[in-house]
């Protein structure tokens, strides 16, 4: 198999690598962090106008990507630069659940999307969920031409700045069945729907949300009443592809961040890089980052495969990240000392980011007993 970039993927790599390296500095970071949206209006329309959430999208939903290699190669640029901004709740989730069940008329906002006019973001997890996809307590209860929706959504990224919300809700079943989950998508202002915002660790910021006999007409349901569980499964896939290929990135520049520093800050006369209880600390990061990127790969190009294929694959490069992803965070900021504590140092961000994307969409011990299930069936 030739795991070469095509032509295409190069030069969107390489566009995009130059963006980031000269308008995605620390301090620039820093000062998005610091306001209250927790993001860069400016910063996400110059990335849509080069074609980065085009990149997300296939060419029916009128983009020019949206396999699994195309996320692995804009998240890799997006994590080795800690960008903050919601491409991942945005497009790969939100905006692929309706590429995928929309009719043309919900389709049709794809455009305003991916030009980077309009932002959204799915309502699926809730305060009782953990990582479980089919656990849906919120409610749609059909009424003459209309759907009342009643629950709680938990730690939805993106929830504040999105004008739509992709929101799950229940209309058969128990609570725990993958059969009965319909999604249905809601304007943020509306009626009876209630945002509280607050800051992830990582940067970003996510909302709880509760809904309270929230009405909308039966036209905002995506796709077939109560068959929403596997499309919400194959995004949840994707968006851990790219968060294993946004933490590969974020590996990266940890270690590139930590082998300069070594080579830089002298002890005895000499780089403390050149002795060797860290020399043999740093070999053992780059083995880790050769693994770490061949998980990444392996589960790229099975995204498309079918599901068990694409499940297995996808838990085990979940679970491979994770462990490799806290080792190499948590040996840079011990061989650099203090230093990697500060806001005001690169390592700072780039360590959280790592740590914290292991929790999202299921840890390393969660992916294991998947994978182990999925390997018995």
């Amino acid at each position: 198999m030739n795991f070469d970039l095509t032509d295409e993927r190069q030069m969107l790599q390489d566009t995009l690598r130059r963006f980031l390296t000269d308008r995605y500095t620390t301090q620039v970071r820093n000062d998005i962090l610091s306001i209250e949206a927790g993001q860069s209006v400016e910063i996400w329309t110059e990335l849509a106008e080069l074609g980065v959430v085009g990149a997300l999208f296939t060419e029916d939903c009128g983009g020019f990507g949206g396999l699994g290699f195309d996320l692995a190669v804009v998240f890799e640029e997006l994590g080795r630069a800690g960008v903050v901004e919601p491409f991942l709740d945005n497009a790969v989730l939100a905006g692929g659940l309706v590429a995928a069940l929309g009719d043309e008329t919900q389709r049709a906002q794809l455009d305003e999307v991916i030009q980077g006019r309009l932002q959204m973001a799915l309502a699926h997890g809730e305060p009782t969920t953990r990582y479980d996809l089919s656990r849906v307590n919120t409610t749609a209860v059909e009424k003459e031409e209309s759907i009342v929706l009643n629950g709680r959504k938990a730690v939805v990224v993106n929830a504040e700045a999105a004008d739509v919300l992709v929101i799950s809700a229940r209309e058969a079943g128990a609570v725990d069945d993958e059969a009965g989950i319909s999604l249905f998508l809601i304007p943020r202002d509306a009626q009876g729907l209630t945002v509280e915002g607050y800051a992830l660790l990582a940067g970003g910021r996510a909302a709880e949300i509760v809904l309270e006999d929230v009405t909308i007409p039966a036209s905002a349901r995506l796709g077939v009443s109560g068959e929403a569980f596997a499309a919400i499964e194959d995004r949840i896939a994707a968006a851990n592809v790219a968060i294993c290929a946004e933490t590969l990135g974020a590996m990266e520049t940890a270690t590139r961040l930590t082998q300069e520093y070594l080579m830089t800050r002298k002890q005895f006369g000499r780089p403390i890089g050149s002795f060797q209880a860290l020399a043999h600390r740093m070999s053992d990061l780059l083995i880790e980052m050769e693994q770490a990127r061949s998980a990444v790969i392996n589960a790229a190009g099975h995204l498309e495969s079918d599901r068990v294929i694409r499940e297995r694959h996808v838990s085990a490069a979940k679970n491979l990240i994770g462990r490799a992803g806290r080792l190499v965070a948590e040996d840079s900021i011990q061989m650099h000392g203090g230093i990697a504590m500060t806001q005001e140092y690169e390592l700072a961000h780039i360590a959280k980011r790592i740590v914290m994307a292991e929790h999202r969409f299921g840890d390393c011990d969660h992916h294991l007993e998947r994978f182990i299930a999925l390997s018995a069936a």
